[in-house]
């Protein structure tokens, strides 16, 4: 085994490498290669077998995608590369990197090909051939069962990210791809840690290869700053945010929760704080997904929140921040979180929230990573109210520097001289007239924190939230009889609850259409929960649903045919055991009821037998009771 340490080649002209990959090297910006780029390129580029072991965001993808590039006959339109990859998103980002990579091989064909997109749109475009197959597990193993991808002429087969693949339970799925591809095929194996499966499945499946290991186990996270703030589950939010606001250079942010949920709730609850946000989750359909992570590339969001999954690949350069919101479920999750951030020698930040119970979380991170992490403290109001100050003084600033305010002085003086107004009372009314959305004063804070050189109420914000101690039972006392009653407490409606129940709508007599939703058996689901949903929430009353029919993935119920646009709306939204229903109109054709015909109920008299007792008879308790 090769034993690599952090260091790197002169360049990537010394690793023998094709011209037209050094130039798309070159247009990128690369410079020298990463340790593992160059340990690995050479090794592959020899045609060896090849165990890879290093950590996520060290350059783990230019160190096969150019070997296996240069290895391309572009005359000939066939696979002659997979590459497994365990989610989507990380199997699009392979694909881009490579179409990058071979900017200046004309003819040059990759296909993604993943669950969640067009089969379709797939077949089509292997039917037109292509050079490069970048796929997760289950898709692949659907077109190779199909005979719509053949593996006959494949001479490389990358497994990327095979630790992620073991987690996510694709490991049996990924020794059935390798069953059936060529013997003499060229395999390279990637990833972060080596457990023992992985490495029989190299050992079963690999020719001698060679190993490659990158000795620090730190290498994605020594350009990352990490820190833990330890807070109460109540407080986690109000930490959020103050901590975002006084962050020094921030760009963007991912947020780790652990449920789909859970992304949608908080995202909901940043972007009433201000924030310009959105979720990221297995819920949403990959047109979806595509359209978030492009959103963060363009500067239109600033912060994702995600689960360890929809987030994995998610390669941004703008990420300055990664948030650990929930606390990961082990060490080697925190590791990839992290590395979503600091990557390719960029710098990045990681905030890690951390509930008294969850302390001992701390240790095995700090093994795990070979890092201290640092404390951090919740910053107080004083410190926001600071830096809300220090940045509205600094756009000031940047206006008289830069802008032309003649009429703008006219302005001033008139109001000067017809309204008797000082010229600094107007400026503070502006001032608040400018940071109403974002107020640099919030109601019932003090002033202890004031800036020097701001005026004392510029600048104070509500305080810190407090739980109060409920009194001890045993100090409890009946109040005295000449005091007041203290008022009750109205209890707050529940998030998702509207006041009143949503109105039903009326339907003319008319026929019924068939809809599909995306919910059934696997998920659990019961008709009664389906015909609730849809009545509570689209006010659709239960004599307008029709028949339901429960498939494994999805089910179908009849509707009013030509539903209204906003109520087709709110049907696509509703979701029934967490699940969104993304109602829609079935085609013609698509319904197929395989189940067999049922049969006519039996006549009444020979369903039921007839209870009816001779006069007289006793009931068997009342008898035994007697005895």
């Amino acid at each position: 085994m090769t034993t690599t340490p952090e260091t790197t080649a002169a360049g990537f002209d010394t690793l023998g490498l094709a011209q037209p990959l050094l130039k798309a090297l070159a247009d990128v910006g690369y410079e020298t290669p990463s340790p593992i780029q160059a340990a690995c390129i050479p090794v592959l580029l020899a045609g060896h077998d090849l165990l890879g072991e290093a950590q996520t965001g060290t350059g783990k993808t230019a160190a096969f995608a150019l070997p296996l590039l240069q290895k391309i006959d572009l005359k000939r339109a066939v696979p002659q590369a997979l590459i497994l990859t365990p989610t989507r998103e990380l199997a699009i980002q392979v694909a881009e990197a490579l179409q990058k990579y071979a900017h200046h091989m004309p003819g040059f064909h990759v296909l993604p090909i993943y669950g969640g997109q067009s089969m379709v749109v797939q077949l089509r475009a292997l039917s037109r051939g292509t050079h490069v197959i970048v796929g997760t597990p289950g898709r692949v193993m659907d077109h190779l069962e199909r005979k719509s991808l053949a593996l006959n002429n494949l001479q490389t087969l990358v497994l990327d990210e095979a630790d992620e693949m073991l987690r996510m339970g694709f490991i049996d799925d990924v020794k059935w791809i390798l069953e059936h591809t060529p013997a003499e095929r060229q395999t390279a194996l990637f990833s972060a840690t080596m457990p023992d499966v992985i490495r029989r499945v190299a050992h079963e499946h690999l020719r001698q290869p060679k190993e490659i290991k990158i000795r620090s186990a730190t290498s994605t996270v020594v350009t990352t700053s990490q820190s833990y703030c330890q807070t109460h589950t109540g407080q986690k939010l109000e930490a959020l945010t103050r901590i975002l606001e006084v962050e020094d250079d921030f760009d963007a942010a991912i947020v780790f929760v652990r449920t789909k949920t859970a992304t949608v709730e908080l995202a909901d609850k940043l972007e009433a704080r201000g924030y310009s946000v959105a979720a990221l989750n297995g819920d949403l359909t990959q047109g979806l997904r595509e359209q978030v992570i492009e959103r963060l590339k363009a500067g239109t969001i600033d912060i994702v929140v995600a689960t360890d999954v929809a987030a994995r690949g998610l390669d941004v350069a703008r990420i300055s921040h990664v948030i650990n919101y929930d606390v990961p479920y082990d060490t080697e999750a925190y590791v990839h979180r992290i590395g979503r951030t600091g990557r390719a020698g960029r710098t990045g930040r990681a905030i890690l929230f951390l509930a008294p119970r969850e302390m001992y979380m701390l240790k095995l991170i700090e093994r795990a990573t070979k890092q201290k992490i640092t404390a951090l403290t919740m910053p107080t109001p004083g410190e926001v109210a600071n830096r809300r100050v220090a940045q509205f003084t600094q756009q000031v600033v940047d206006i008289i520097k830069g802008e032309k305010l003649d009429f703008f002085f006219d302005v001033v003086r008139r109001m000067e001289g017809e309204q008797d107004i000082a010229a600094r009372e107007i400026a503070a009314a502006l001032a608040w007239l400018a940071t109403r959305e974002r107020p640099l004063q919030m109601p019932g804070a003090n002033n202890d924190h004031a800036p020097r050189d701001a005026a004392p109420a510029a600048n104070a914000v509500a305080p810190a939230p407090t739980f109060e101690r409920k009194p001890d039972f045993k100090a409890r006392s009946k109040p005295d009889e000449g005091a007041a009653a203290e008022p009750r407490r109205e209890r707050p409606v529940k998030e998702g609850r509207g006041d009143t129940p949503v109105a039903q709508r009326t339907f003319a007599p008319g026929q019924l259409a068939r809809y599909r939703i995306e919910i059934g058996r696997n998920q659990g689901v019961l008709p009664k929960e389906i015909v609730g949903a849809i009545a509570n929430e689209a006010g659709i009353a239960g004599k307008d649903i029709g028949q339901i029919n429960l498939f494994d993935d999805y089910s179908s119920v009849e509707l009013p045919a030509g539903l209204p646009a906003d109520l087709m709306d709110i049907l696509r939204r509703i979701r029934v055991r967490q699940f969104a229903l993304k109602t829609r109109v079935m085609e013609p054709g698509e319904f197929v009821d395989t189940r067999p015909p049922r049969k006519a109920p039996p006549p009444r008299d020979s369903r039921k037998p007839d209870w009816k007792k001779p006069a007289g008879a006793r009931p068997e308790w009342k008898a035994k009771r007697e005895r």
